[in-house]
């Protein structure tokens, strides 16, 4: 096992993120942290276009009724902040702890044909649960969370498809870090809800998926919530630390059952559609913390906050070194200068620290010949090469995710 630094130690020497006392289970997201953040986002964003998602948004706060109606209110209280309106004490408002119910709001908002299905909407939420304070840690346990969710509306004959597309998304994307993936099928628990057929049939669908993407996988019997089966996406991280954050649920019993989720077929009837849960990350700040300590800090260039470093030899290279930062930013690269008031190796030591994955040293000789003397993080002195040149490699590196 590898040492690994705790992420909220990288996270305070890489300037990306705090926790304060006034916000307990909440990080203060800080400039260079949000810059991973939105890439990831962005990431997600790009997945759902491809993929055909809709986006949509669900507001924060609601009527206690919406999850009386899906029985949270019953059963997941004591995890859930809630208050009377001050203005009329006989309205409880609720912040929502997961996006589940309201995407249903979406999907009734009209009359839904067979030839509206697959429907699929995402939504990247802010969600609230009421953790106890002993559990809380870091950006693994959190009162506040991103979500990465997704509701798909589909026929029931559709249902298998829509799963290996998720299977095969997430595997795509965590092997952009170099994750070891592994797949659990979780089976019916004794306090499940809905009909036994229908149970069997969802875990028949969520098996076949696995079979047919080649995915081996393990079950684990009894494990599902209550309302319907799901595959669960396991990762290991470089501390062989078992994760568990993406996943694919058949909803057997809750949104279908309790919010009258209906289709008009072909032949003018009303039916029930199938309804998948998904999420890739599960939620942003746990990935992000895992991803710091797999990586300790040193991030894959796109996600990097700064890309490069311009460190002129003397005052001399200053104004170079500034069009230098120009042109990287111009070109989308994220630049900073160590300007020439410490010594060379001082600053070079300081570009290392914060873990940036290039060094570009510029002295006379660089300035001459419009280049950049560039080392590499993990991979020592690169030598001098073209300014255009060097702009033109990180530009496909990033565009690669490689």
């Amino acid at each position: 096992m590898s040492e690994s630094k705790d992420h909220r130690d990288i996270g305070r020497e890489l300037d990306l993120f705090s926790f304060h006392e006034v916000a307990p289970g909440a990080p203060f997201w800080h400039h260079k942290g949000m810059i991973i953040f939105k890439e990831l986002e962005k990431v997600a964003r790009e997945i759902n276009e491809k993929e055909g998602y809709q986006e949509i948004s669900t507001p924060i706060l609601v009527k206690k009724e919406v999850f009386e109606q899906s029985g949270h209110w019953q059963h997941y209280r004591e995890n859930m902040f809630y208050f009377a309106n001050p203005r009329d004490e006989n309205e409880i408002l609720a912040i929502k702890p997961m996006n589940c119910p309201e995407s249903t709001y979406a999907y009734n908002a009209q009359v839904r044909s067979y030839r509206d299905l697959p429907l699929r909407l995402a939504e990247i939420g802010r969600l609230h649960r009421n953790e106890l304070s002993g559990t809380l840690g870091g950006l693994f346990r959190v009162r506040q969370i991103t979500m990465d969710d997704a509701h798909i509306f589909c026929l029931p004959e559709q249902a298998e498809n829509e799963v290996i597309k998720i299977i095969k998304t997430v595997r795509d994307f965590y092997s952009l870090f170099g994750f070891n993936t592994t797949y659990v099928l979780a089976t019916r628990p004794e306090n499940y809800q809905g009909e036994l057929a229908e149970w069997e049939k969802g875990e028949e669908i969520l098996s076949e998926a696995l079979k047919k993407t080649g995915i081996e996988y393990s079950i684990a019997k009894g494990e599902a919530a209550f309302y319907g089966p799901k595959i669960e996406m396991h990762l290991k991280d470089s501390q062989d630390r078992d994760w568990q954050l993406g996943t694919a649920q058949i909803d057997i019993a809750m949104l279908p059952a309790l919010f009258d989720i209906k289709y008009i077929n072909e032949k003018g009837e009303k039916k029930t559609p199938a309804v998948i849960h998904r999420a890739i990350f599960g939620s942003f700040e746990r990935f992000i913390g895992i991803l710091l300590e797999h990586t300790n800090g040193n991030l894959p260039l796109w996600l990097s906050p700064v890309q490069a470093v311009l460190i002129p030899v003397s005052e001399k290279q200053q104004k170079f070194a500034g069009k230098v930062l120009e042109e990287l930013k111009e070109n989308g690269i994220r630049a900073e200068i160590y300007e020439s008031g410490e010594t060379l190796p001082k600053r070079i030591r300081e570009a290392e620290l914060q873990k940036i994955p290039y060094i570009l040293i510029v002295g006379e000789k660089e300035e001459k010949d419009k280049s950049v003397s560039v080392r590499k993080r993990g991979g020592g002195d690169v030598g001098l090469i073209k300014l255009e040149k060097f702009i033109s490699q990180v530009k496909k590196e990033i565009a690669e995710k490689s």
